[in-house]
């Protein structure tokens, strides 16, 4: 079953393309990693699924819901209807400073899902146990590691309980250290069944873990196929080169 369909998506900003003609299917339970240079229009791909960015051209379906026909977006109480199947985890962790962990991850549940305390708490210490951070349901933001924020933040997206996970370059602010423990969190979830669209820069996360590796350059899908065609024999220069780039052995 189609969980996303993306259609011909193209979007423009201050007259620049930032996407062109995007056609996209993702499956239930299917992990798709989206790989490629800065500026190629990852980012904002991914934003389009959730209506954080609106693309002027084409059609989005998610979850058998539209969230875009021919480049006009569904209305706004659709909109917030849809955002509570598609959860986001972001670069920056967007954690409220003013909020415990626990209370940054019930806050959605009972704001916006109308669920009871004791059973926005109870999933929530779930949650936070299925992170490893079962411990730290007291803390404030401020105290944690990156890795821990992100962790919180994953946390947070999942206990809206969606059918659909979007990650944003998740690892990209964290100390190199500090990556393993989120991606190991984001491997779980894929393990689990749960549907994933990853924009990354972590190869190795791509290579183990998606189902289909799709390659952008310029706004456009370049190459889209497993990770044994994509990283072992690519069918496309552009991504010959890229994948040069990014795996080449760093110098010592």
């Amino acid at each position: 079953m189609s969980m996303i369909t993306i259609s011909k998506l193209g979007k423009s900003f201050s007259g620049q393309r930032i996407l062109r003609g995007i056609d996209l299917q993702v499956e239930a339970s299917q992990v798709v990693v989206i790989i490629g240079p800065s500026g190629s229009g990852k980012s904002t791909l991914l934003r389009c699924c959730n209506g954080l960015e609106v693309a002027q051209e084409g059609s989005i379906s998610i979850c058998n819901q539209h969230l875009l026909i021919d480049g006009k977006i569904i209305a706004d109480h659709a909109l917030n209807d849809l955002r509570t199947q598609v959860g986001m985890v972001f670069q920056s962790f967007n954690l409220f400073p003013h909020l415990s962990v626990l209370e940054n991850v019930t806050v959605g549940p009972r704001k916006i899902r109308g669920m009871l305390k004791e059973q926005a708490e109870a999933l929530a210490h779930d949650l936070l146990a299925k992170v490893g951070l079962a411990a730290k349901a007291d803390a404030m933001p401020a105290t944690l590691s990156g890795g821990q924020k992100q962790r919180v933040a994953i946390a947070r997206a999942l206990a809206m309980q969606p059918q659909v996970m979007l990650f944003d370059e998740p690892t990209s602010a964290l100390d190199p250290e500090l990556v393993g423990e989120v991606l190991q969190v984001m491997k779980t979830l894929a393990n689990e069944g749960m549907t994933m669209i990853v924009v990354t820069h972590e190869m190795g996360f791509a290579r183990e873990v998606a189902d289909r590796v799709v390659v952008m350059d310029q706004g456009c899908i370049v190459e889209a196929g497993p990770p044994g065609q994509i990283f072992v024999n690519p069918t496309q220069e552009r991504t010959r080169s890229f994948l040069q780039a990014v795996l080449r052995p760093a110098s010592v």
